[in-house]
């Protein structure tokens, strides 16, 4: 996930600010139809976000956030909170919800077999996550989970490890306002935020989890089953997969309504159809983008991100936006929309080419009252890429708009082929 604020530019500075990998305007390839109805259809709302709520500097609009509703109740219990304006990312798994949000449920904590509580680093390309790692069963329109580790994001109530804090450029993303959204909801392909590999579940090297003893947390392993995971997952039915679909977006828009739909191939409603699948790398969820001649491998979709975001040298035309001290911003700022092609290949031998534009960012951001952008772009920022060497392709949420995109989790059964995969 990678997020920029279309007011708060400046201080979150350049690149990515959220990602596990860390997102145009783009001519869709088919008519989208967007389903409105069904128990497993939830409505999601590109706005301004919740933060534009706060008060004073700290209030900003959020540039295309999709935001959708969560219920979180104590597990087994009718004691439940909807919480608003959580983003919808497919480019993490597992919920994350703001502890400052939950303000009319107390859910448990969970502990280690020794009896220690757990808490959760999670480490973004520009910034991390910090929290307890608790309980709550999860609904999202008519879905239901049982029993969801989920992460509570709070700086406070274990002390942040060094190893978390100084795992990412940026400052902790556990307020309103220096997340934007109520929470994260992660329906990328990853069942669970870490895996099954030793480093995740018996040796805790991966630095995800933590048990916290005496005012100290220490990394830890996490056993699969208690690693905070993709809530669809866990739904008794519709649990393969979701598909997010938004309207088309010309340039830029106040706000934009379309819907989260949940399963693929599991009802009338979620069909694949004639959607082509691209393959998924099964370690680290990625696939190739050819773009300007050269291979950005373990490129990736994500809902999260609010633009897209690749490596340009400036040949074709995009320089970097910057404020008042020259520092970049983190955007592209051509001095005119410039239309691209880029191919994407996915690693069970699809390809197809997208068309995609970007404007000047400053140019975008001069309306205001605008939070849904399809032309919006600008660097990726990961190790020392090269115009020889690029890092990766982030198709973020630009790309979304007039597309139908399906998102499959791993180890599932679901048309088109083997999991995981994304497909329009």
């Amino acid at each position: 996930m990678t997020i920029f604020n279309k007011v708060f530019i400046a201080a979150v500075g350049v690149a990515c600010a959220f990602s596990i990998a860390c997102g145009g305007g783009s001519s869709p390839a088919k008519a989208n139809v967007i389903v409105q109805t069904g128990q497993n259809v939830a409505p999601i709302v590109v706005n301004a976000g919740p933060a534009a709520s706060l008060s004073g500097s700290q209030a900003f609009s959020y540039a295309n956030g999709a935001f959708a509703s969560v219920t979180v109740c104590v597990p087994g219990t009718s004691t439940c909170q909807t919480i608003d304006g959580v983003l919808v990312d497919t480019g993490s798994s597992g919920l994350r919800i703001l502890s400052s949000a939950l303000t009319n449920v107390s859910l448990p904590q969970q502990n280690t077999a020794g009896g220690n509580p757990v808490a959760e680093c999670l480490t973004f390309l520009g910034s991390y996550t910090w929290g307890p790692v608790q309980t709550a069963d999860v609904q999202i329109a008519g879905e239901k989970a049982s029993a969801v580790p989920i992460q509570v994001l709070s700086d406070t109530a274990f002390p942040v490890p060094t190893a978390c804090s100084s795992s990412a450029p940026g400052p902790s993303a556990d307020t309103l306002a220096t997340l934007g959204a109520n929470g994260i909801l992660g329906v990328g392909p990853f069942a669970q935020d870490c895996g099954n590999a030793s480093a995740c579940v018996t040796t805790g090297s991966a630095g995800l989890y933590y048990q916290c003893i005496s005012g100290s947390c220490t990394s830890t392993g996490e056993p699969l089953a208690q690693q905070v995971v993709n809530p669809v997952a866990l739904f008794s039915t519709d649990n393969n997969g979701a598909i997010i679909e938004l309207p088309a977006v010309s340039s830029s828009a106040v706000s934009v309504n379309g819907s989260l739909v949940f399963g693929i191939g599991t009802q009338s409603n979620n069909a694949l159809g004639s959607a082509t699948v691209y393959g998924m790398d099964s370690n680290t969820f990625s696939f190739t983008t050819e773009y300007n001649g050269s291979p950005y491998a373990g490129s990736f979709i994500d809902s999260g991100s609010n633009g897209y975001f690749f490596l340009d040298s400036g040949t074709a035309g995009l320089p970097n936006c910057t404020d008042s001290t020259g520092t970049p911003t983190g955007f592209y700022c051509p001095t005119s929309p410039k239309t691209f092609s880029a191919t994407n290949e996915g690693t069970n031998g699809t390809s197809g080419a997208v068309s995609f534009t970007i404007a000047n960012a400053d140019t975008l951001f001069a309306n205001s009252s605008d939070n849904a952008f399809s032309q919006l772009g600008g660097p990726s920022i990961m190790g020392t890429p090269s115009s020889s060497n690029p890092d990766f392709f982030d198709w973020g949420l630009p790309f979304f708009y007039g597309r139908n995109i399906y998102t499959s989790i791993e180890n599932t059964t679901a048309p088109g082929g083997a999991t995981p995969y994304w497909a329009y």
